[in-house]
């Protein structure tokens, strides 16, 4: 074959592959998405905003953090791991209610914006100085029920009641019910307790709160130990026996993957059309 045949060859040969990755293009262009049904997952994440969630028993790297920083860094890494088609929402706890925040929106579409309030969500929001945790898991499960589409509950605390729980306490609210939303109680903090930080309207620590501060239980602890309600720890017993009264799971935030195994957990998916694009191919 002449060397002007070869050339013409090889042209024509070229000409074809542009011809077709044109018809690629194109096609990937004009494709439309395809729906299809996958498992996702549907959140309002609260997080307690009480000052003891500033007690600082974590740590990321080697620096230590409080449990209000690392539980959001946690719900952080859990937003990445949720497939897309999935909703997520924020609230925040102090005194004795919860507030809605954000109403759960799509992960993957605003999934910078929900970084960004994420980031917002600290001690300055507080608006009382009381930790009524239990009424906040009700308080919580009242707003997912007025929500669209009926989210399930992530509610992240540490369990320290201030004022401490008396006798006259009854876990319950009459128009809540067992059962009524699912979710997670997840237990943020450590075993040993610790001070726990005084701070300012700004979110500044001014100190400590002491003994004489705060409300103390009557009598003797049920352990025969002294009442100690000016310090902290991760208060399980109660979170577990709560998550029991209203129908929930509990798990403790013992690692940056604890709040993404919960939010994933099977029993907790809603198949959901999700469009998918197929220009990859």
């Amino acid at each position: 074959m002449s060397s002007r045949a070869l050339i013409a060859s090889a042209l024509d040969k070229q000409s074809r592959a542009i011809l077709s990755a044109l018809v690629l293009l194109l096609s990937a262009w004009a494709m439309p998405a395809f729906n299809w049904p996958r498992a996702t997952y549907d959140y309002i994440v609260v997080f307690d905003i009480t000052q003891s969630m500033n007690v600082e028993d974590y740590q990321i790297g080697d620096a230590p953090v409080s449990r209000l920083a690392y539980a959001r860094e946690a719900t952080r890494r859990a937003l990445r791991d949720l497939p897309c088609g999935s909703r997520v929402g924020w609230g925040a706890f102090a005194e004795y209610r919860t507030l809605l925040l954000l109403a759960p929106i799509e992960v993957c579409a605003n999934y910078n914006d929900l970084l960004a309030s994420l980031d917002k969500i600290d001690g300055q929001m507080r608006w009382g100085n009381a930790s009524e945790v239990w009424k906040g898991v009700f308080w919580s499960i009242r707003a997912a029920k007025e929500a669209s589409g009926h989210p399930n509950v992530i509610f992240l605390s540490d369990g320290h009641e201030a004022p401490p729980l008396g006798p006259e306490y009854r876990a319950g609210f009459d128009d809540v019910k067992s059962g009524d939303v699912h979710g997670w109680l997840i237990g943020v903090g450590g075993y040993a307790p610790k001070p726990i930080p005084r701070t300012d309207d700004q979110g500044k620590v001014i100190g400590y709160w002491r003994a004489e501060d705060v409300v103390q239980v009557d009598g003797r602890a049920e352990d025969g130990a002294a009442s100690r309600e000016h310090l902290s720890a991760l208060h399980e017993r109660h979170l577990r026996s709560l998550a029991q009264r209203v129908g929930f799971e509990y798990a403790r935030l013992a690692g940056p993957a604890s709040i993404s195994d919960a939010m994933r957990d099977p029993r907790f998916a809603r198949p959901r059309p999700v469009p998918i694009d197929l220009y990859w191919l």
